[in-house]
């Protein structure tokens, strides 16, 4: 469990160091819809990884979004929101519509490091 949430920690910084090495940011804007479309995939992966683990979900096939939502929401109602939160600005904003404005990434950042932390803290109490 603990690889696991390496893993997902790993997919957390890889975002970063985009957003930070090739995103351009300058006045509170990222500069290259593409990166900003990479770190927002790679964060949001990240967020799965860790999920997956904590539902120990070992397949490989591609889940839908209500599938995670409907064990979250039966665990704690506060991470079923961070969730919705990090779907909407992580996969949605970032990952399709390339969001440049620099807030919308650090809050879905820090959006999936909380529910990483939150996943982290449920395994090492199971």
């Amino acid at each position: 469990m603990p690889n696991t949430i390496q893993e997902a920690k790993r997919y957390l910084d890889n975002a970063k160091e985009i957003l930070r090495e090739k995103a351009g940011k300058e006045d509170g804007y990222y500069q290259d819809k593409k990166y900003v479309k990479l770190a927002g995939h790679a964060a949001y992966t990240g967020v799965l990884v860790a999920l997956d683990a904590l539902f120990d979900n070992n397949t490989k096939r591609r889940k839908d979004v209500d599938w995670y939502k409907e064990r979250i929401a039966k665990m704690d109602r506060k991470a079923l929101n961070a969730f919705n939160g990090a779907y909407d600005t992580l996969h949605l904003a970032m990952g399709y519509d390339g969001n440049l404005v620099a807030e919308v990434s650090t809050a879905g950042i820090k959006m999936a490091e909380s529910l990483i932390n939150w996943v982290e803290t449920k395994t090492a109490v199971a």
